[in-house]
């Protein structure tokens, strides 16, 4: 027994300074990577599962869930019992607050503060503008995620009940579908996803809620809860552009779908369906009521580009991140209009935030073009389904036209290193093989558009 305790503290130690020797991003990358293969181990113990499932499925759902994606290849409810269900429940809620929340927020509570190296881990994973301290962005992340889980919970229990679904099972359902959905992680117990609830206006304002909250940023809520206790004069400029952004867009793709989407225009539903379909992909939640597999081709194109973007950045959503496009539409129009400073409502931008922003856009475009590149190779989908596949992958999203569980071997290890990828951050993991620190993160300014 003390043999084994030596060699467990041994291991400890070493691991702590590999923790310090490598740089904050490369310890992200670490640490998702540590928790996907713990998820995955756990996945594969026989006594999980309902019915036999493959190794690389098993691999599969444990990344997808720790990347809040969503995307399966075997149905979770009828493949995993209870406690594999909650094993990957597990799984989505650290991947939606992030890995190192929970911890710095024990050490707050036990010691009243972080060390300098949780400081740059948690600066690495969260853009955050100056004028926001860490000890408090940590202390609202896990409030405002457990109010908000703890409420939604409350709210799916009643409408499942009131549907006639049994107590225990509508409780268990209600807890697992309310994490997913404020983690934006889009698991369901339900095969179909919400498709049959697509009536059910009390289901489907909770979700897009819960979604919508997780989805806007951490950075959002901290910025408000700011504002309202007077800490903070104004609303920062991230949570300007981040609002106006998705309210926008979500005008936007929600007119559109309403209007030119056929699958919904003889629905009792048509705009709530055109709302929920909108604002799943921008959240990146990943639940649909209507089938993805039938939408039309140009639905499924601006479905696609939604996903690219995404939603905000510091919050459980993937994709490009709203401020990213804020970033290059900047760029366009200073170039447009020979201007030679770079603003957004009249702020401007600075160039460290402008080379982030470029360099995200650039991997991000790239890595979209590579893969969907690489699974028409490997699969005998249609272009637009592998393309939307990627993008959603990519993006964490998990909506997709019904060719997951259908792929390939080599085109689910693809898909799961484009979820890992999407649930990292590209640059992240760019700055991870390189070893190299993003200063930009450290020096932020007290304004400045977090990207």
């Amino acid at each position: 027994m003390t043999d084994k305790r030596n060699i467990i503290e041994k291991f400890l130690t070493w691991y702590k300074k590999f923790q310090v020797s490598k740089s904050p991003q490369m310890n992200l990358v670490w640490g998702f990577f540590l928790y996907t293969l713990v998820g995955f181990g756990l996945l594969c113990i026989p006594l999980f599962h309902k019915t036999s499932v493959g190794f690389l499925d098993n691999l599969f759902i444990s990344t997808s869930a720790i990347s809040t994606t969503g995307l399966v290849t075997v149905s979770i409810y009828d493949a995993y019992n209870f406690f594999g269900q909650f094993i990957v429940m597990g799984l989505f809620q650290i991947g939606g607050i992030g890995y190192m929340t929970l911890t710095t927020y024990y050490l707050l509570l036990t010691t009243k503060n972080i060390t300098h190296w949780h400081n740059k881990i948690i600066g690495a994973e969260f853009t955050l503008p100056k004028t926001i301290k860490i000890n408090d962005f940590i202390k609202s992340v896990v409030v405002f995620t457990v109010v908000m889980e703890i409420l939604g919970a409350i709210c799916f229990f009643i409408a499942f009940r009131q549907t006639g679904m049994e107590p225990l099972k509508a409780l268990w359902f209600a807890i697992f579908h309310s994490v997913s959905a404020f983690c934006t992680a889009g698991f369901g117990l339900f095969n179909d996803s919400f498709e049959s609830y697509s009536n059910h206006s009390f289901i489907n304002t909770i979700i897009s809620v819960l979604a919508i909250a997780g989805s806007l940023g951490f950075i959002v809520i901290t910025d408000l809860w700011y504002r309202l206790r007077r800490k903070s004069k104004s609303i920062s400029f991230t949570t300007k552009i981040v609002t106006y952004g998705f309210v926008l867009l979500l005008f936007i793709g929600t007119t559109l779908v309403y209007f030119m989407e056929p699958t919904v225009q003889n629905s009792n539903a048509k705009f709530s369906e055109s709302f929920f379909q909108t604002m799943t992909a921008m959240t990146t939640v990943g639940f649909n009521t209507i089938p993805t597999g039938g939408l039309s081709i140009p639905i499924l194109l601006f479905v696609t580009f939604l996903m690219y973007i995404g939603a905000s950045p510091s919050g459980t959503a993937g994709g490009m991140k709203i401020t990213t496009l804020t970033a290059m539409i900047s760029v366009l129009k200073s170039r447009l209009f020979g201007q030679k400073r770079i603003s957004f409502l009249g702020r401007v931008i600075p160039f460290e935030r402008l080379y982030v922003a470029t360099s995200t856009f650039i991997l991000y475009t790239s890595i979209i073009f590579l893969f969907t590149f690489l699974l028409t190779f490997t699969e005998k989908f249609e272009f637009q389904r592998i393309l939307f596949e990627v993008a959603s992958a990519l993006g964490t999203v998990g909506l997709s036209t019904g060719i997951t569980g259908d792929l390939t071997a080599i085109g689910k290890v693809l898909v799961i290193i484009l979820m890992f990828l999407g649930r990292v951050g590209v640059l992240t993991f760019g700055f991870a093989l390189l070893e190299r620190k993003s200063k930009e993160n450290d020096e932020a300014k007290d304004d400045d558009l977090a990207v």
